[in-house]
């Protein structure tokens, strides 16, 4: 069985900590396409890993690192999103990270961007740019319509351009940070599977040519 290359280096969090830089592009990395397909590419100079949807109308879109388990510390990567060339009216070029995924790919908890609200004319549009969902049970439209306003923002986003990611997660709360910003862009203060831990996902939303690079863990 493949396994997943991992270079580790000591860093200092407060506390002791270790920083795993997940190399997605080796040929022998573990992954498991769960309704989505990837494969090595270079968008902009970098070389990164496309990832694109399968056509099932479910949220579980992802490319989960099977090796990896991680619960409580730090993700960063920076990833690209765009609408794809067959995408209809309503894309936004969703991407994201999903993390505490579950064995079966059942479970997981998500925090994604939609590029193409970042800038747009409609400032309703610009109040969705980013979103957090817990899988199943949470999806967007479900957390907008009972509780609007309280797990998604706005961040400044361009369709095309890579973007950096850093979510912090400890306990059962987990804070977003967009394009290395010092304050944080969405904070989520009741994780809706509580303490957990599980795989990473690269996650990708439907009609969307998603890319991923600079992958780097911190556990604590």
């Amino acid at each position: 069985m493949k396994a997943i290359v991992i270079v580790l280096c000591l860093v200092t969090l407060g506390v002791s900590g270790y920083a795993q830089k997940v190399d997605l592009l080796a040929s022998d990395t573990q992954m498991e396409e769960v309704n989505a397909n990837y494969k090595k590419s270079d968008y902009k100079g970098i070389k990164s890993l496309r990832v694109e949807p399968s056509a099932a109308k479910t949220e579980a879109r992802f490319i989960a690192l099977k090796s990896v388990d991680f619960k409580d510390g730090i993700i960063e990567v920076d990833v690209v999103g765009k609408r794809a060339e067959s995408a209809g009216a309503m894309a936004r070029g969703f991407v994201g990270v999903a993390f505490h995924v579950n064995e079966d790919n059942s479970k997981f908890e998500c925090f994604y961007i939609r590029p193409t609200n970042g800038r747009a004319k409609d400032q309703m549009r610009r109040n969705h740019s980013v979103q957090y969902i817990s899988y199943p049970d949470y999806p967007w439209h479900k957390l907008r319509k009972e509780t609007p306003g309280k797990y998604e923002t706005y961040a400044d986003l361009q369709e095309g351009v890579w973007t950096k990611l850093k979510i912090k997660v400890k306990g059962s709360k987990a804070v977003l940070y967009v394009n290395g910003v010092e304050q944080a862009t969405l904070i989520v203060n009741d994780l809706k599977h509580g303490e957990k831990a599980g795989k990473i996902g690269l996650w990708v939303g439907p009609g969307t040519e998603a890319y991923f690079a600079n992958l780097k863990l911190t556990n604590q």
